[in-house]
Order: C-alpha cells, then structure tokens, then sequence
C-alpha cells in the first residue's frame, strides 16, 4: 500500500537527478547560512559548487554529535529563530541535549514521511492507533501523530507508561494499530497476560516499533504475542525524526525515504563508503530540511544498504535492521559485542523470557560479562538439576556465538525492570 505512489516508486534514474538537485540546494544553504558547515568546508578546500554529483558528497566532512553540542543551542540552524515553529532535543544524558528545529514546511515534510511509513504498515483512515511513543521533547509521537493526523486515522496520544490502562484502552476503544518501542510492546503483552487477555481479545492487526534495536526472532515473539503484523521503523532526531526508513509488509529491510535523504554506509574505524551488502555505520544526508540541513551525519548505528528491488515495487534503497552502535557495543577482552546478538540467542530458547540485561565488570585486569536473563513461567524455578542444564545451555550457546566466555544468571519472571521506553540492555560497571 502507497501513501504517495510517485515518489515512492519514482525511477531511479529520476530519483537520482531529484537527490542531486535538491542536495546542492542544501548545501549551498548551509555553507552561507551555517558558520559551522562554512568553516568544515572551507577547511577542507571545498565550495559548494564542488558538488556535481552525488558521488562528491563523499568529499565532505562528516556532522557529529558532538558538532551539535558544541553549536548548542541554535548555531547549526539555517534559519532564524523567528520561522522555526518546533524545537525538539535529545535527553542530554552524555553531554549536552542536541537541538533539532523545524520550519513550517519541515513539519508539512516530516507528516507526509510518516503517513508514508504508516501506509507501509498498511494503516487507513479507519484505523485506531494507540500511540504510545513518549510526547514531549523526544520526536516519536508527535512524529507518529501528524503522519496520522495526514492519512486521516484516529489517533489516541496516550504515550508510554500506565500499561494496564493502555490495555483496557486498546481493548474498550478498539485499537488496530499499536506504535512503541518493541521492548515495551513486548511487556504490554505481558500485561495483557496477566490481566486475562489474548489476541483474540483485542483488534490489533499491526504495530509500528522502532527507536531502538531489535531481533528478527524478538519480532516472531511480539507478532505471536499480540497477534499483529510488525514493522519496523527508523529514525532519529538530528535526520528528522521517525520516518526516515520503514518497512513494508514484506519485512526484508527498511525502504529509505531517497527523495528527502542519502544514505552511505561507512567504516567506522576508516570513514570509507562500503559498497551496498556490507556491514558499517549508517551515514544520512538531509536534503530537504530548511531549519536544520544536515550533511553526512554519522549516526552510529550498524546496518547495510540493500540494494536489490523489493517485491513491493518501492524504488528506493532499504537499510537492513539495525544491528547495534557504535557507541553501545560492548568491547570484552578485545572481542565486540553487540547485544541483539545475546538476544538473538536468547529468543531461540523457549525456557527463557525475552527479558535479558548485560552485566560488565572488571575482575583484576579481566573483563567479566554476566547475562542475567529470566526463565519463563512454564519453567519450574526450584528444580535445580533442570536450572543448572539450561544455564549450561545458555552459556555454551552464547559462547559459541561470541567466541569469549560469560556467566549466565537465571532470574524469576518479572524481576528484571521493565521499560517503558528504551530498554537498558547493558550495565557496564568497568572503570574504563
């Protein structure tokens, strides 16, 4: 299902010229209205008349995070602050919060992106969606709410948190699309558990999770779970927001929105582009953003570019699912370690619950990875030969993926703390 069939099964021919026009718009914006780009630029010896193609843009510097901090709050606007009608931030938990600004027209962009991305899922007007992204500074559910607002779907703002009232809610006003983070539709399934509930209770037919990473086999279990279709969707803030890639029902990686960003694929270690097919950071050009234009954001996430045509007959590029970052993995005894790849094994044994958290300590000069994860309730917990084998299995299955040693830890159901919004997945108790 389309929202707009012509840009998103445009020729790619045609795409590309879009992309390169609309590219040296942006950077010619930036460069003069900028002081941050025209400095990297002019540093390296670049004009935006360098840009002829799309393949000058590997000429420029990369946008960093920090670049955003250290612009805090408004210097990497392009406007001024008179025609931004929204400012969004992150949390700021590492630093300083990055601020993001919208224009009217990047408000009128982001709600067509996501009505798009809500169309993939195959939302309609008559659809009930129960939006339980988090409203406020953070820009999934005011994403999520225009982009339904734009179709014309009914929309409940109910934002996180409160489960059992989001579940008499879902039941009593008929909600057939949930959007969230996956960990925590994952635990609102738990809770329609424990109130009595199934599926079969409820309408749900799909659900839109995005925000933070997630396994091929975590998606089986919420679809099992809550009887839906799952797509996911990604985005960030510094880009635009949620709506940048989604997926279609054909779940096999998500279609990037080419006419409004370019993505590359990098070494993180190198910077160098990585042709489509192999594994690095994803790298996003905005090239339609008026407030705040980006250039070569490197957003420390971990995927690839999937350059084959999907069955959906989409044109554009798609993302596979994001992997882990670059900034959360975990490095033990030399070794990277990514936690959708604990995860992945851990959905692949059915005594445990899909609730797991990483513990990393130092022990002398050796780092120490404990994998607490909770068995599930069909497990009887006071059988000690039963607790002891199936922690071996654990063990040896994720030291076989790894190829470095841990500890498991098995936990009662429901001790581990959940989240309303992203899940911690890792405590790291070393003094690195």
């Amino acid at each position: 299902m389309y929202w707009n069939e012509k840009c998103e099964c445009m020729p790619r021919e045609e795409l590309k010229a879009l992309q390169l026009e609309r590219l040296k718009q942006t950077v010619e914006r930036a460069f003069h209205n900028v002081p941050h780009y025209r400095k990297v630029m002019q540093e390296n010896g670049l004009e935006p008349h360098d840009l002829k193609s799309l393949d000058d843009l590997q000429k420029f510097p990369f946008t960093r995070k920090q670049d955003l901090r250290d612009n805090y709050p408004y210097g990497m606007f392009a406007v001024s602050l008179s025609e931004v009608v929204r400012i969004h931030s992150s949390s700021g938990t590492t630093g300083k919060p990055t601020v993001v600004g919208y224009t009217r027209n990047d408000i009128n962009t982001w709600s067509e992106l996501m009505a798009r991305a809500l169309a993939s899922a195959g939302v309609k007007k008559e659809d009930v969606i129960q939006n339980a992204y988090g409203y406020g500074l953070f820009t999934g559910g005011l994403g999520v709410h225009y982009g339904a607002e734009r179709i014309g779907a009914s929309i409940i703002p109910i934002s996180g948190g409160n489960t059992k009232r989001q579940v008499m809610i879902m039941k009593d006003y008929g909600s057939t699309i949930l959007t969230c983070t996956p960990s925590y539709a994952l635990y609102i399934a738990e809770v329609i558990k424990e109130m009595g509930l199934g599926p079969e209770d409820l309408q749900l037919r799909a659900g839109i999770f995005g925000a933070e990473p997630w396994s091929e086999n975590m998606r089986k279990e919420i679809q099992e779970k809550l009887g839906l279709m799952a797509i996911d969707i990604y985005g960030l803030s510094e880009i635009i927001g949620p709506g940048v890639a989604v997926e279609c029902k054909y779940q096999n990686g998500l279609h990037v929105m080419e006419d409004h960003f370019i993505v590359e694929v990098i070494n993180p270690d190198t910077g160098e582009v990585l042709p489509p097919g192999e594994l690095g950071e994803l790298v996003f050009t905005s090239s339609t953003k008026e407030a705040l234009p980006i250039i070569r954001y490197r957003t420390g996430d971990i995927s690839r570019i999937i350059a084959e045509k999907c069955e959906c007959g989409r044109t554009s590029v798609r993302i596979g699912r994001i992997e882990g970052r670059t900034d959360d993995m975990i490095i033990i005894r030399g070794v990277n370690v990514f936690p959708s790849q604990i995860e992945h094994v851990l959905l692949n044994i059915e005594e445990v619950e899909p609730h797991y958290q990483l513990i990393v300590d130092r022990e002398g000069l050796l780092d120490r990875l404990e994998v607490q994860v909770e068995v599930s309730e069909k497990t009887a917990f006071d059988e000690v030969k039963k607790l002891e084998s199936l922690t071996n299995k654990i063990r040896n299955e994720i030291e076989s993926v790894l190829g470095i040693s841990c500890k498991v830890k098995l936990v009662e159901p429901k001790k581990i703390a959940r989240s309303e919004g992203k899940a911690q997945r890792v405590i790291d108790k070393r003094k690195i």
